[in-house]
């Protein structure tokens, strides 16, 4: 894969803020509900309520509406009277995206309510969807939704897909490629670029010398299982930041391979509270096995903070992120051995280790800086309401 680090006035064009511009935004959840998707909505939305007129209305985690103000973004919870395979119906939608009058309707996929809301609700507006990712382990439902998800992609004025990778790679947007454009997530490269000294070193007294360390949910696609695995050949403690259900699992087959000393699973930790870890790391691994990681967003948080990344080949955006032998190493999915041989390698590199970090923590902010996907977005929304003209 040959991705090109750009300077970012280059990439990013800049564009007149297009101010009176009306934009309902439309997700799955918002935070404090944790997510991605979430993550990435919070970020965007609170960047862009700057430039023009934002809402953002997502489903509330219960049967009662709430609208509230958080860092001056308006967000609608609508009530959610019943939720299937993990999807939360909000028939309330149809109605508020029609009374929105909105410019244009940026919709988040996967999402089947936001997406049969939008179908119905008759908005005569433009419509702009961000593609998060393809739906792979619904195996009923998927197939159902099908129809309207296409249905939802042709009405689209424009498809945004977050790297190049997975727009070339999705069978579902194979029949949209003509409006994809790409718009990688971008976060705020300052908030891990530095740490507090006395924090990192609190991390390093607590854990020891030549550290990995992972974040992520504690969940199958995240490869956590191979990960371990390959910690029985590294020299050096890996520490895992995150949660999820498989916890009980991996606390078992660490113990079954005797590496209490060598893993650690730390648990959550704030957001906030992170970046001394990614610093008193050597590297950062993401052992990810399935097309369900999309992207890898924690990749850019390492990056920024100038360690190289181990990441895996899957047919996602994850190898976009950090690049082979320029900003981490690439490893195929799944394969404890490859993982640990990468990870040895960079351990027993200081040299190599400081080139790639370089690399990476300059790519991050070229590239995936929250101002860039904003003028990214601003730009693109300018050119959807002249086109609408």
């Amino acid at each position: 894969m040959q991705a090109e680090i750009n300077d970012p006035r280059e990439t990013a064009p800049a564009v007149a803020p297009p101010r009176g511009l009306k934009v309902l935004h439309v997700g799955k959840f918002y935070p404090p509900h944790m997510g991605g998707i979430e993550t990435h909505l919070q970020a965007l939305c609170g960047e862009l309520r700057k430039s023009v007129d934002l809402r953002v209305m997502v489903a509330s985690e219960n049967e009662r509406r709430v609208d509230e103000t958080i860092d001056d973004v308006p967000v609608s919870r609508m009530p959610t009277p019943w939720t299937v395979a993990s999807t939360p119906l909000c028939p309330g939608m149809v109605r508020e995206i029609r009374a929105a009058h909105a410019d244009i309707v940026h919709i988040h996929l996967p999402n089947p309510t936001a997406a049969l809301a939008y179908l119905a609700s008759g908005h005569r507006g433009s419509l702009v969807v961000t593609y998060h990712s393809d739906t792979v382990r619904q195996k009923v439902l998927g197939p159902l939704f099908a129809p309207f998800l296409h249905a939802t992609l042709r009405r689209a004025a424009a498809i945004i897909a977050t790297s190049p990778d997975y727009r070339n790679t999705s069978p579902v947007l194979a029949r949209h490629l003509d409006r994809c454009e790409v718009i990688p997530y971008g976060i705020d490269i300052d908030q891990f670029q530095v740490a507090d000294p006395a924090a990192i070193r609190e991390v390093r007294n607590r854990y020891g010398e030549r550290l990995i360390l992972s974040v992520g949910r504690l969940v199958y696609y995240k490869g956590f299982e191979y990960l371990i695995r390959g910690m029985r050949q590294v020299r050096g403690r890996l520490i895992i930041i995150g949660d999820g259900p498989l916890r009980g699992k991996l606390q078992q087959l660490i113990a079954e391979l005797g590496l209490q000393e060598k893993v650690v699973l730390a648990g959550e930790i704030h957001n906030a509270d992170v970046a001394p870890y990614y610093h008193a790391a050597d590297l950062f691994a993401l052992a990810s096995i399935a097309r369900s990681e999309a992207f890898g967003i924690v990749q850019i948080e390492a990056m920024a903070a100038g360690i190289p990344v181990v990441n895996t080949a899957l047919d996602s955006g994850v190898p976009f992120v950090s690049l082979h032998e320029r900003t981490g190493l690439t490893v195929p999915p799944a394969d404890p051995d490859r993982l640990a041989d990468a990870i040895n390698r960079l351990l027993d590199n200081p040299d190599l280790r400081a080139t790639l970090g370089r690399a990476a923590a300059l790519r991050a902010r070229q590239e995936f800086a929250l101002g860039v996907m904003l003028t990214r977005t601003l730009s693109l929304y300018d050119r959807v309401r002249q086109s609408a003209n």
